[in-house]
């Protein structure tokens, strides 16, 4: 009789402790009901970016003055600048400006190390696109100057978890 009896208590036992974890596991799901989601829908919304941010980059072509230190500071060799030396002025002039984006790892040296400021970095990071080709940007499409986010109405624009810290 004795075994029968410690079998039902260690049912009831193990019948309370079940209830227990259940009912911790719906306090942590009803805690998490309360706050904000963390995922944001990205094509309607989009996350204000960080001053610092290193995003598609900007090239000035009157300010270039064919330095070629870009090329020498990037890791992977990107940038392709072709130039003419002018020997009636005895200066090289620009012909031509390409970076492919498919390479890029946008380690912001060339902005750093560029001696007329003629490179930045944008807070665009949306460079997805269908054919790879169209990455590959060449001093016109790296002179368009890009759409804040903030200007744009079209977008729903949400802080960055940082910057509701400081705030």
């Amino acid at each position: 009789m004795f075994p029968m009896v410690t079998g039902f208590m260690n049912y009831g036992h193990q019948t309370v402790l079940a209830v227990r974890y259940i009912g911790q596991g719906f306090m942590i799901t009803l805690s998490h009901a309360n706050r904000l989601p963390v995922t944001i829908q990205y094509p309607y919304e989009k996350l204000i970016t960080l001053e610092c941010f290193r995003g598609r980059i900007h090239f000035e072509f009157d300010k270039c003055i064919t330095c070629e230190v870009c090329v020498r500071v990037c890791p992977i060799d990107l940038p392709i600048v072709d130039w003419k030396f002018e020997t009636d002025i005895r200066k090289k002039r620009l012909l031509n400006y390409n970076i492919d984006f498919r390479i890029c790892i946008f380690c912001g040296n060339w902005v750093e190390y560029c001696p007329t400021n003629c490179l930045s970095m944008t807070e665009e990071y949306g460079l997805s696109t269908y054919d790879r080709h169209e990455l590959n940007c060449n001093q016109i499409a790296l002179g368009r100057l890009p759409m804040s986010i903030i200007d744009d109405y079209t977008i729903r624009t949400i802080l960055n978890s940082i910057q509701r810290k400081t705030q």
